[in-house]
């Protein structure tokens, strides 16, 4: 197989319905990332199988491209292309740390900022990414930032309200109106994409419980050196000085207007782009 039969050490990752593998193609050795999908219900499966269908046409140099797809019984195997510098969170996070300098990053956000551009207004049907956050962005070989792993992602037609309500992403980057049985939207991946503009920033994950009360959420850490005055502070320390100020202060403050707890607050996609 491909994949060497899903070794645990050929584990890439795991996010929204299932766990990512590095596999490589026998014939052409072309390196794959290959994710599990497995769904409760024949029916949904079907629905899923046809909306991965739509989303496997999707093409833009700022998302991961997906190369096909396999039904195994109630699982399905996503194939995607492999990025040969990985996700983006182990440069945020990683241990031993391994940091990237301030124009790699400014360079990342702004191309997943394009892919989702891309995804609301110029492709044939609003495509909802629903799990947007640094471990689902990957890194090509010019570090380029590709928004990857469309399988929690929704599709609906332009000028038509999107209806699902289904809770899903991850903790930490999910809107307020998603826990009160709000309806994913546009506005809701906003809202993730300004937690992962923070934690691009700031070199922090959105949640910490390792740190005081307030500060346990990235967002408030931010907001309250916004407050004082002084959010630059907020950027990673391991940037040192070596970055952009008009740069940094422009992702952090536009990291808090997408965090906004209204949703009516929220900037569109094309204002951010």
């Amino acid at each position: 197989m491909a994949t060497g039969g899903f070794r645990e050490k050929e584990l890439l990752g795991s996010g929204g319905f299932g766990r990512v593998y590095r596999g490589i193609l026998p014939t052409s050795k072309i390196e794959i990332a290959v994710k599990r999908v497995s769904h409760e219900s024949r029916q949904g499966m079907r629905e899923f199988v046809a909306e991965i269908v739509s989303i496997g046409r999707l093409r833009h140099r700022n998302l991961v491209p997906l190369l096909g797809n396999f039904r195994r019984k109630e699982e399905l195997l996503l194939v995607y292309e492999c990025m040969p510098n990985g996700r983006l969170d182990k440069y945020l996070f990683g241990q031993p740390k391994v940091t990237l300098g301030w124009s790699q990053r400014f360079r990342a956000v702004k191309g997943v900022a394009t892919g989702l551009f891309y995804l609301y207004e110029q492709w044939e049907q609003v495509v909802v990414h629903r799990d947007v956050k640094s471990s689902n962005v990957l890194l090509d070989g010019e570090l380029n930032g590709r928004l990857g792993d469309f399988g929690l992602a929704r599709l609906y037609d332009h000028g038509t309200d999107p209806h699902t309500t289904h809770l899903a992403g991850t903790i930490g980057y999910l809107a307020p109106e998603n826990f009160r049985g709000g309806k994913a939207t546009t506005s809701t991946d906003v809202f993730a994409f300004g937690a992962f503009l923070l934690e691009v920033a700031c070199g922090r994950r959105p949640i910490e419980q390792n740190r005081p009360t307030e500060d346990v959420l990235l967002v408030n850490w931010v907001f309250s050196h916004w407050k004082r005055g002084d959010i630059l502070e907020a950027r990673d320390p391991n940037l040192g000085e070596e970055y952009v100020a008009e740069e940094a202060e422009l992702v952090l403050k536009l990291g808090l207007l997408c965090s906004h707890s209204a949703l009516a607050a929220r900037p569109s996609m094309r204002q951010i782009v």
